[in-house]
């Protein structure tokens, strides 16, 4: 019999097209998916997957029992997140992923205090630019900019967060606008609607520095190293940075989500209903 262990491993080799692609959806070591496959391959007797070159292909057999194993992980989740739902107690575990920033800004406060209202009650917060799967259970509760328009979720938009180009307040008085150069995120966010007006803004020229944190950018724009696009929630009320204009703002809107089997879980509920009632207070 094969095991559930090593057949999710082969599923999401099956999705990612590679052991290392699986390794970061799982959070585990490139070789615990290649010995995770490996196994699943004995206990079979059939060879899953070719491994010349650097992108695995898929044997026949290898493509059928993938649609298999995805099912069969589709189906082992939707058990898991029933579970879940059926949970009254509020206690255990619930995690909730948001942008890293909005995690450290936001997030703290009503936590610290649900966490005093609620002592048997366990958080787990991801901050993380990524977004964290809730079908797949990679998170419980997920903080995302913008509404998802796919998957059984359920969303309540709980505010609107303005993005704005902010400088060293020398550097924006000693640079005439044709001169000045652009910080923005690296290329796996460049469809954020905030990299998208940095990009415009640049007016197709390199981004000067390219970081993966707004944090990192937040530093190299107070150093003088260009003009970002960033979140008034951070940057507003710094002395060491400025608006470079008032008139390019971008707004994004900020919605808390969770998966709708889980409507039923007390921990996940309680923990939706505090973020709820905190953030409206803080955003627009």
């Amino acid at each position: 019999m094969a095991d559930w262990e090593n057949l999710r491993y082969f599923a999401a080799v099956a999705r990612s097209g590679t052991f290392l692609g699986a390794a970061k959806e799982l959070g585990v070591e490139h070789a615990t998916v290649a010995r995770r496959v490996s196994r699943l391959e004995a206990e079979l007797g059939v060879r899953l997957v070719d491994r010349r070159g650097k992108r695995l292909t898929m044997t026949p057999a290898g493509a059928r029992i993938a649609v298999m194993a995805g099912q069969i992980t589709g189906q082992v989740e939707a058990i898991e997140r029933t579970a879940s739902g059926e949970r009254a107690e509020v206690s255990g575990e619930v995690t909730i992923s948001a942008p890293p920033a909005f995690a450290a800004a936001m997030l703290a406060e009503p936590l610290v205090q649900l966490r005093r209202a609620h002592p048997r009650l366990r958080l787990r917060v991801l901050g993380e630019t990524r977004y964290a799967s809730l079908g797949q259970r990679e998170t419980d509760i997920a903080i995302r900019f913008g509404r998802p328009t796919t998957g059984a979720l359920t969303a309540s938009k709980v505010g609107t967060i303005a993005f704005r180009l902010y400088g060293n307040p020398e550097y924006i008085a000693s640079t005439t606008p044709e001169h000045r150069s652009f910080i923005g995120y690296d290329e796996e966010l460049d469809g954020a609607l905030q990299q998208v007006a940095v990009r415009r803004l640049a007016g197709g020229a390199e981004l000067a520095l390219r970081l993966n944190t707004a944090e990192l950018q937040i530093a190299m724009a107070k150093a003088g190293g260009g003009l970002a696009m960033l979140p008034d929630f951070l940057a507003s009320g710094d002395p060491s940075l400025t608006p470079a204009s008032d008139e390019e703002v971008v707004d994004r809107e900020v919605w808390l989500v969770f998966h709708t089997d889980l409507k039923g879980s007390a921990p996940v509920r309680v923990v939706a209903d505090c973020l709820r009632d905190h953030l409206p207070r803080r955003l627009r």
